[in-house]
């Protein structure tokens, strides 16, 4: 439906290269959704929901605002909650927030034993916070930033959530009590050695987006003051 949605929205203004970004974010939730991924999120490995977790609230989320036309990005971005809410001192915090939150171990227990529920909304919340974040470092509206803005947004962010995949591969012991009664250990992973691959696996995805985000939007800054100071220069 999101697809189908996004189609119809941008009938007649299509960029090919946005069109491949928004079906890559929809194609990767439904790999998020309706492979042996989400079985494995939710009945065998915290390193399987980590991953997924970075689908709904990274790599998706890029995607999908990566592949919005500007104008339909100016006409999202004129709804006065899309205004508040993706600003950058109330996305950045949101998405840094939510995904904390969401990993403190009773939360985290609660939505696995609830999937119904709980699990669906921590998905959801992943998402739309993920769109929110990524939307001031793609569009121009409603808030159009520098290119040295978006480079340090982008880095503020690796710099507040690198933090969580970090404790995660480095505390000595199990956080998350959900697994404990799974049938197997997948791979013979003890709940450790799991719960460590799943922190450095987040940590290691986080410094390669951001680190290729940051350094996008830096190359535009200093390209840009390079054609400054040649027009400065001219006679």
């Amino acid at each position: 439906m999101l697809a189908i949605g996004y189609l119809v929205a941008t009938r007649g203004a299509r960029e090919g290269w946005r069109v491949a970004s928004f079906l890559g974010g929809c194609g990767l939730l439904v790999v998020a959704l309706v492979t042996p991924l989400d079985t494995l999120a939710r009945e065998y490995l915290v390193w399987a929901h980590l991953l997924q977790n970075v689908v709904f609230a990274e790599w998706a989320p890029l995607l999908l605002v990566l592949g919005v036309p500007a104008e339909l990005g100016a006409r999202i971005g004129g709804v006065g909650a899309v205004r508040v809410l993706t600003h950058p001192f109330v996305a950045l915090p949101l998405w840094v927030g939510v995904y904390a939150a969401w990993h403190v171990p009773a939360i985290y227990d609660a939505a696995l034993r609830h999937p119904a529920s709980l699990l669906v909304l921590e998905h959801a919340t992943y998402l739309v916070t993920g769109l929110l974040f990524w939307w001031c470092v793609w569009q121009d509206a409603p808030h159009r930033l520098s290119s040295a803005a978006r480079a340090a947004y982008a880095f503020g962010a690796f710099v507040l959530s690198a933090p969580l995949g970090l404790v995660l591969a480095l505390v000595p012991e199990p956080l998350y009590d959900a697994y404990s009664h799974a049938p197997d250990r997948v791979w013979g992973l003890s709940r450790l050695t799991d719960q460590q691959l799943g922190g450095m696996t987040m940590a290691a995805e986080q410094s390669v987006v951001f680190f290729v985000v940051f350094a996008y939007w830096f190359l535009r800054f200093l390209a840009e003051q390079e054609r400054v100071e040649e027009d400065v220069g001219r006679p």
